[in-house]
């Protein structure tokens, strides 16, 4: 994404989402807001048809696909699990079969899913570094199309939540966006830029896979050796050059947070709103807390990004707090 999207861009991309889904809720729930001793706004990403935000980027991504390579008959990507949701949702909307390939030992219930799409589910590697490699070579072996995990198209559809939520709070201070491999918090930078806004948008990272917040420190991109967290929605070990650029450009800073924030920010989404987060779901929030004291009598918002959590984790989750 060499120059920032158009707000007519970006809202043309939303029209192709919203023909698909509707607006995803931010709403501000009084008891995260005790605990944060700020006012909170959750923007509500679990609540998409594929429960993760990941899908207004599928959905943009497959259209203009077809615009471009009317021939392409197949798809395949590497995924962890919400990436591939979305483009086996997407794909198979737009009358393409998919293939996703998995790291062994992948969330149950999120292959599950993504099979149910009706993906060709296949799983190889020890982590999604091995697991894209192999996807590359499958792509080129069996004549399909790669979908990658960032790409301009994606980011144009992802930033429609970023629309939806500045343009509904558009006086947050902050907002604190999880980082995968950087479509969510580029197509948030995107928004606030074509909006014209002046909201410190704040990237999180695990700390065990620190590889953007090197990168930012840094100022290009920075690998590490191994991306480990529950958080599975960002181990990340090997980033993205184009979405490194737009983030050391567009963020205000990055927060690093540890696996037990991330449990404690789970637990109090299911405590004080009812609501299911996976880690990286809930790993903003668990920024939002370790900043709260900055935040005193601010307003910030924080992306609930998805809930999708095989049940065995999520029940050790709720039951060490």
């Amino acid at each position: 994404m060499p120059t920032s999207p158009s707000l007519d861009q970006l809202r043309a991309a939303a029209e192709m989402v919203h023909a698909v889904m509707p607006p995803t809720p931010q709403y501000c729930w009084p008891l995260l807001s005790q605990r944060a001793g700020c006012e909170v706004w959750v923007k509500h990403e679990n609540h998409t048809p594929i429960g993760a935000f990941k899908l207004r980027g599928g959905i943009v991504y497959m259209e203009s696909l077809h615009r471009r390579d009317p021939s392409a008959r197949g798809v395949i990507a590497a995924t962890r699990g919400n990436h591939g949701q979305s483009v086996a949702c997407a794909a198979t909307r737009a009358g393409l079969a998919s293939t996703l390939v998995v790291p062994r030992g992948n969330s149950v219930e999120k292959n599950a899913a993504m099979r149910a799409f009706g993906a060709e589910l296949i799983e190889h590697g020890h982590d999604f570094q091995a697991a894209l490699e192999h996807a590359r070579a499958l792509a080129a072996a069996r004549g399909l199309h790669f979908v990658e995990s960032f790409h301009d198209d994606l980011v144009h559809g992802v930033a429609s939540y970023g629309l939806e939520f500045l343009s509904a709070c558009p006086d947050l201070a902050r907002v604190y966006v999880p980082i995968g491999l950087g479509s969510g918090i580029c197509g948030m930078i995107a928004a606030r830029d074509a909006l014209g806004l002046g909201t410190e948008v704040i990237g999180v990272c695990a700390e065990g896979a620190p590889a953007y917040a090197l990168s930012f420190a840094r100022g290009e991109a920075v690998s590490t050796d191994a991306a480990e967290t529950l958080a599975d929605g960002m181990a990340c070990r090997v980033p993205e050059p184009a979405a490194v650029a737009v983030i050391n450009r567009g963020a205000e800073r990055m927060v690093t947070v540890g696996e037990d924030e991330i449990k404690a920010a789970m637990r109090a989404y299911y405590s004080d709103t009812h609501n299911l987060a996976e880690g990286a779901g809930a790993a903003a929030f668990a920024a939002l807390m370790r900043e709260r004291e900055s935040l005193a009598g601010r307003k910030a918002g924080v992306v609930l990004s998805g809930g999708n959590i095989d049940r065995p984790l999520y029940q050790a989750v709720l039951a060490e707090g």
